[in-house]
């Protein structure tokens, strides 16, 4: 079981990447689409196709940052900033989870801290 990921705490590691994957591509096309909204017509600003949008948006949570300039408009600024705290709160989840795995692996190892080592104590 181990060797195929089948153990529950392999499992809770997958079940956790998922749904952060599932998450972040869907915060990238929610905000593809609203930085699209908010930028295509502000004077000034170089995002003013989806597909430019939608790479701005994903280099932006990719935390590489682009070449093109920041966004113009108030509304997408505040939008860039939270794309920006999801990115840091993606990275950090995705250590805390694996962090979390090795640590529930070496308990399941070793016999003095795993389940059976303490029901064992008891």
């Amino acid at each position: 079981m181990v060797a195929r990921g089948h153990t529950p705490t392999h499992q809770h590691l997958r079940a956790r990447l998922v749904f952060l994957f599932i998450a972040t591509v869907a915060v990238d096309a929610v905000g593809s689409v609203l930085i699209f909204m908010f930028e295509r017509n502000a004077e000034g600003t170089e995002i003013t196709t989806f597909g430019d949008s939608v790479f701005w948006t994903t280099t932006q949570l990719l935390t590489v940052s682009s070449q093109l300039p920041n966004p113009i408009s108030t509304a997408a600024r505040v939008l860039d900033v939270f794309l920006q705290a999801w990115a840091i709160s993606a990275v950090a989840i995705l250590a805390g989870s694996f962090g979390a795995f090795f640590h529930r692996r070496s308990n399941e190892r070793d016999p003095l801290t795993g389940a059976a080592g303490r029901a064992d104590a008891r």
